[in-house]
């Protein structure tokens, strides 16, 4: 399992796998970061804090991945219906979210209206329907599921079928990848105040009305909008594009132009606005917050480095010795601008 860890990580940052290895193994010795990459360096081939840092991140995003990939497999195998094309779905799947899409349709829930429908036997109707044939007559077929205790008319029937449907859709795995992606490309930020906020608002005043692409939000406006909505005083929205997701779900679920296809339509229209729109707005807010937070520290730690590199005592030329024996001496020389004239490394005898 590390071994394949190793060479995952090895590719995407791209530094040969023996270094990983050897960071893996340290890191998993409880060593730190800043012991690894100043007292390790011949096991490391000489990696800085940075670079072992993103090797420790993400062999601790690959091992929660592996994690909840075991634990998915284990409830398919439970629930008895995890096939060898089910298993090989999951063991392929590269990240987090294209798993949860695959184990959605089999993740136990939470009491729906969709469970509720098939409570009263409205499964059958909703398959018909799905299937679009040009023979079914909704109304007709509808009827045959009225009775006196559970479906007091055929729209009442035609109502929970579609519920139903609603549900497949919003847990298609492939129709909620494009529907990722739209939101990715064209989702928009929109930010409103929150009425009788205005006194308290004021310094998010800019975000008022504010609308913006996702694609585009720079991290500190993200970070802004989101304490404005914590602290109450600015509603915050990602939005999609309605017409394009729209057309995604109509290319992969309408099959005809017959009555069936009609509901089938208004299932996914409410199948959209109602489970869709939410999931993606959800993730939305999770993935810009993990990018907004990241940014956010790339900024500070760039911002600290440019602080610790200032000439240390104005504007004085400075030779600055850090003394060692088994690694050699470090010399650095800095201009009275803080600028490096020269750096070396000395083995005194």
């Amino acid at each position: 399992m590390q071994d394949r860890f190793v060479a995952v990580v090895s590719t995407e940052l791209n530094i040969p796998a023996p270094r990983v290895s050897a960071t893996a193994a340290l890191l998993d010795d409880g060593g730190t970061i800043p012991f690894i990459a100043r007292y390790r360096k011949e096991q490391t081939g000489s990696l800085d804090e940075v670079a072992v840092t993103a090797i420790r991140d993400r062999l601790a995003q690959l091992a929660d991945l592996e994690k909840r990939r075991d634990t998915i497999l284990k409830s398919l195998e439970d629930q008895g219906v995890l096939t060898d094309e089910l298993h090989s779905r999951i063991q392929q799947a590269g990240r987090l979210t294209v798993i949860e899409d695959i184990y959605l349709p089999f993740r136990p829930k939470r009491r729906t209206r969709a469970t509720m429908a098939r409570e009263r036997g409205l499964e059958p109707l909703a398959e018909q329907l799905f299937a679009q044939r040009n023979d079914c007559d909704p109304d007709a077929a509808a009827a045959a599921f009225v009775d006196d205790e559970e479906v007091a008319t055929a729209e009442e029937a035609l109502a929970g079928a579609r519920d139903i449907i609603a549900e497949w859709i919003s847990e298609n795995a492939q129709a909620r990848a494009e529907l990722r992606r739209l939101y990715q490309r064209k989702g928009i930020f929109r930010s409103t105040l929150v009425r009788g906020k205005e006194a308290e608002a004021q310094k998010y005043r800019d975000y008022f009305e504010w609308e913006e692409p996702v694609a585009r939000a720079p991290s500190h406006r993200i970070l802004a909008m989101r304490r404005g909505e914590s602290e109450k005083v600015l509603s915050l929205r990602i939005l999609g594009p309605e017409g394009e997701c729209l057309s995604v779900l109509e290319r992969r679920f309408l099959k005809s132009h017959n009555a069936a296809a009609v509901q089938m339509r208004l299932a996914m229209v409410d199948s959209f606005k109602r489970l869709l729109s939410l999931a993606m707005e959800t993730e939305m807010r999770m993935e810009t917050r993990k990018c907004a937070d990241t940014e956010a520290i790339r900024v500070f730690a760039e911002n600290l480095r440019q602080l610790l590199l200032a000439s240390p005592l104005g504007e004085k030329p400075v030779l600055a010795l850090d003394p060692g024996l088994r690694t050699g001496c470090k010399l650095v020389c800095l201009d009275a601008q803080g600028g490096l004239v020269h750096d070396d490394v000395i083995f005194p005898d």
